[in-house]
């Protein structure tokens, strides 16, 4: 029996041996407790680090509860983000490396429990969706919370955490291309006063992807404890131990065969796998402690801290097509006219590295409560510290054995034939380039007061940071200061008008041509919106519109000698608008945006839609038979994205522009719960479009997630 059969089989048995011993379940408070959340709500160490709600938060703030991205069928943190309103989650198309989200026309960091946990490229493992209560995407500069970070925002996820209900789940699914999965949610009280309270949560996955010979296999568990000696007083400690073993979906398929057709051959299969069977992996391991402890020394002032400790490798190999520059062809009859050369024949760059992670952050922060006169305060006053170490070491053989004559390495993408070779050992140890470990020491002082006057809501934000960077060549240390302001008007009808100004601020290690160290990449934010909250609770709306400038970049029109290399401004101006709530037995969610984001030349930035539109609508009647039966139809519009640039400056300057076409696809759930059961069918891309969400000037394009169907049976007991 293979290790794939032997893992399957071992999840089923799994699943049928904790099923059948157990008593049936009554659930009768499920449906109450679910519609309460599904709304969302921050936690103390949400994306604010606040209680604060959102309909009282002058900023755009996305969240998505576990109820939420379990009903539209989401497989990993991107797709999470897929029906959230300026957010792109597969802008590079089908992934098995991470989760690149897209907000408001950049990537934004990753964070867990409100401490930034990815750094660095392809280092560490991905996040697990089934260890997350909540996704939270905090939208524009966050510099005032956070330190350095992009003008786009965060994304943070909500670590599942003991509660004081006892409740366990288990579950177990399978789906198209050999997809099978099983995990375990155990949550009660280790003792009978109910002061130590424990969670250990599992998930383990075998499975094929779209992509022949790349698979996406995977194991974590995350245990965790806490201890409440009485109710002003909260200490909770968790670890979560990660390991995939996989092969990189991305394979840089070239600009000819999949946006144009090749001559004489027309378009390959956008999913054909270009790398080596048994060469290409990518296989990550992680191990994350972490701390959140709250504790309330009196009636005006609480303390907060979170702390993280987080390590991880990856052992990364790679063949791809070899990039010959922006507005070349990839292929080798096109290039050098090789006699061997099909017209959809292409050289192989090989790449093969291991990459290191290490990482220690805390942040402790007091929380007052007061009032001045007819103002009230809610102060929060915090330190952050973070210390993260990343190494690699690399090679990269371009276009292997094209110079020496040797075809043995060459692949022809509309007809390919793997014949399982790859550069010997020597030939990439003579290439290897072992960098130095580069770090980062980061240390800011924040203060934030949100003040209460009758109806409105000001808010006044500072923070001051150290920045330390070492590269091997060199140290650089920066400095900043962050504010935000924003103010907010409560009426008594639900709607809230809001006005935010905030920045950002990203580190850049170097100097300029006149030996000056760079500046750091600075941002900010003007935005204007307006809440809408039922007065149930059941609704929330949010229409937002802002305009972002970047500043500090590299100058397109400096001369070669001047020290013009941060010049250059990029502005990036949008309007979105989300909503989601209940009405009578539907749960619906909406979103929309427009986005015009320009880089310093004045092209659009690449992989970035201007026009985006998604609506969800889950139907769980209430009502005779149909009782315990739920249906969801998801629909999810992207408008077409541009990659431009100038190519051949020296000689003749000519504009290369690639424009990825638009594409619509749909999402189906249906399923049924009854007494401690719930089956679930969830299909996305029911259609099974084949489509592109973007191509880059570079001259390679991303496919898209092709249909996935996933068929799940979840107990709980």
């Amino acid at each position: 029996m293979s290790s794939r059969n032997n893992l399957s089989f071992c999840l089923s048995s799994l699943t049928l041996s904790l099923l059948l011993p157990c008593s049936v379940y009554a659930q009768q408070n499920q449906d109450v407790i679910e519609e309460v959340n599904v709304i969302g709500k921050l936690t103390e160490f949400g994306a604010t680090k606040s209680r604060i709600p959102v309909v009282e938060t002058s900023r755009s703030v996305s969240i998505e509860t576990a109820a939420n991205f379990l009903e539209k069928g989401a497989l990993n943190l991107s797709q999470v983000a897929t029906y959230s309103a300026g957010v792109s989650g597969e802008a590079f198309g089908y992934a098995t490396r991470g989760d690149t989200i897209y907000s408001r026309g950049v990537a934004i960091p990753r964070y867990r429990d409100s401490i930034q946990e990815l750094f660095g490229s392809f280092n560490t493992t991905r996040v697990e969706t089934y260890v997350l209560e909540q996704v939270e995407i905090l939208k524009g500069p966050a510099s005032v919370l956070y330190g350095q970070g992009t003008p786009g925002g965060i994304v943070n996820g909500v670590s599942k955490t003991p509660k004081e209900d006892t409740f366990r789940e288990i579950f177990t699914e399978v789906g198209n291309n050999d997809r099978v999965a099983g995990g375990l949610d155990f949550n009660g009280k280790l003792d009978d006063s109910g002061k130590w309270l424990g969670r250990f949560v599992a998930y383990g996955r075998e499975s094929d992807t779209q992509v022949d010979f790349v698979n996406d296999d995977t194991f974590v568990f995350l245990p965790s404890v806490t201890y409440k000696p009485n109710d002003n007083t909260e200490f909770t400690a968790t670890y979560e131990f990660h390991k995939t073993d996989s092969v990189t979906a991305a394979q840089f398929v070239p600009v000819e065969g999949t946006l144009f057709p090749i001559e004489g051959v027309g378009f390959i299969d956008p999913d054909v796998f270009i790398g080596v069977p048994g060469f290409d992996r990518y296989d990550s391991e992680s191990d994350q402690v972490s701390f959140l402890a709250k504790h309330q020394i009196n009636a005006w002032l609480g303390v907060e801290a979170t702390a993280l400790y987080r390590s991880g490798e990856v052992d990364y190999q790679q063949a791809w097509p070899t990039f010959t520059g922006a507005g070349n062809s990839r292929y080798l009859n096109q290039i050098i006219g090789a006699p061997v050369a099909t017209p959809s024949t292409i050289a192989r760059t090989f790449f093969q590295t291991t990459n290191t992670f290490d990482q220690a952050a805390v942040d402790v922060r007091f929380l007052f409560d007061f009032t001045t006169g007819d103002l009230t305060h809610e102060v929060l006053a915090g330190v952050q510290y973070q210390d993260v170490a990343t190494d690699d070491s690399r090679s990269f053989i371009a276009a292997a054995g094209i110079a020496q004559g040797n075809f043995d390495f060459v692949l022809d993408l509309a007809n390919p034939v793997y014949n399982g070779l790859f550069p010997d050992q020597a030939a990439f140890d003579a290439a290897l380039v072992d960098r130095p470990e580069q770090t980062v020491e980061d240390i800011g002082f924040y203060i934030s007061d949100q003040i209460s006057w009758n109806q409105w809501r000001f808010t006044l934000g500072l923070r001051s940071d150290e920045v330390d960077n070492e590269d091997g060549t060199r140290t650089q240390s920066d400095d900043a200061i962050s504010t935000s302001v924003g103010a907010l008007y409560r009426f008594e009808n639900g709607l809230s008008p809001y006005i935010n100004y905030s920045e950002s601020f990203e580190t850049v290690v170097g100097i300029d041509s006149d030996g000056n160290q760079l500046e750091p990449e600075e941002a900010e934010q003007y935005e204007v919106g307006v809440k809408y909250a039922s007065n149930d609770g059941k609704s929330l709306v949010t229409l937002a519109a802002y305009d972002i400038k970047i500043t500090n970049l590299p100058n397109p029109n400096a001369t070669p000698v001047s020290a013009g290399q941060q010049q250059g401004e990029a502005s990036i101006k949008g309007v979105e608008l989300e909503g989601r709530g209940y009405w009578g037995d539907f749960y619906w969610q909406l979103a929309a945006s427009l986005l015009n984001a320009r880089d310093p030349n004045d092209f659009a930035l690449q992989a970035v839609a201007e026009k985006q539109a998604s609506a969800w609508v889950t139907w769980k009647p209430t009502f005779g038979n149909l009782t315990g039966f739920k249906a969801g139809l998801g629909v999810r519009y992207f408008g077409e994205s541009v990659a431009e640039t100038l190519i051949n400056q020296d000689t003749n300057p000519e504009l290369l522009k690639y424009v990825t076409p638009s594409y619509t696809l749909a999402d189906f759930m249906i399923g049924y719960e009854f007494l401690n059961w719930d089956v679930t069918l969830n299909v996305r891309n029911l259609e099974d479009k084949e489509y592109l969400t973007s191509c880059l000037t570079r001259g390679d394009c991303f496919p898209g997630v092709r249909r996935t169907a996933v068929a799940k049976v979840t107990y709980n007991f």
